[in-house]
């Protein structure tokens, strides 16, 4: 089943759409607090079809995460009951949420480090940070290194990788694409049971 294949060729389609930073900038906003689809799926096709942009790319992604997950601790802060509960009770997540605020009392704003790079929904442990009133200016500090880090690594990658890593991932999009699902399942499954 090759549906990998068919996205691929409409990611690079949709990468070189005009609005495609404006597309990136919103989706990375939107993921820290409360979307499903992480930036990264935007943000690999727009470097391999623009390798010149690589940096820029990555830059709007992470200060896009960064003001995303701020908004995502201030739901968490202000905005549980109205919007953070649903939120989290949408993508089955109550078990996580509970699991992350163990994790945030054991050791603190740390964990946003780690969030940043893991294939964990970032939006639960932003808006997370937000109800356990984690100090906010670590948050962000932490944020921007784990989020730029994860952003700045696709891009490297992509960049690096050229034309060569093009071919490879035509040839093996569909390998790859649910090698990934199948890492995320299981990640999540460990974690979380």
């Amino acid at each position: 089943m090759r549906i990998f294949g068919w996205f691929y060729d409409k990611a690079l389609e949709w990468s070189r759409h005009p609005h495609a930073p404006r597309y990136l900038v919103g989706l990375a906003f939107a993921e820290s607090s409360f979307f499903p689809i992480p930036p990264d799926v935007m943000l690999a096709p727009m470097v391999l079809a623009d390798r010149s942009r690589a940096w820029r790319l990555a830059a709007f992604a992470t200060t896009a995460s960064v003001l995303g997950g701020i908004f995502g601790y201030f739901i968490g802060a202000y905005l549980w009951i109205q919007i953070g509960d649903p939120v989290v009770n949408l993508y089955h997540a109550e078990d996580a949420y509970v699991e992350l605020k163990n994790w945030f009392e054991s050791y603190g704003v740390w964990v946003i480090l780690l969030a940043g790079v893991t294939p964990i929904p970032y939006k639960l442990f932003t808006i997370t940070a937000g109800v356990m009133s984690m100090a906010i200016a670590p948050f962000i500090i932490l944020s921007i290194l784990g989020r730029g880090a994860r952003f700045f690594l696709v891009a490297a990658c992509i960049y690096f990788g050229g034309k060569r890593l093009e071919e490879v991932l035509r040839k093996y999009i569909d390998f790859i694409g649910w090698a990934v699902v199948f890492i995320v399942v299981l990640f999540s499954l460990v974690i979380f049971l």
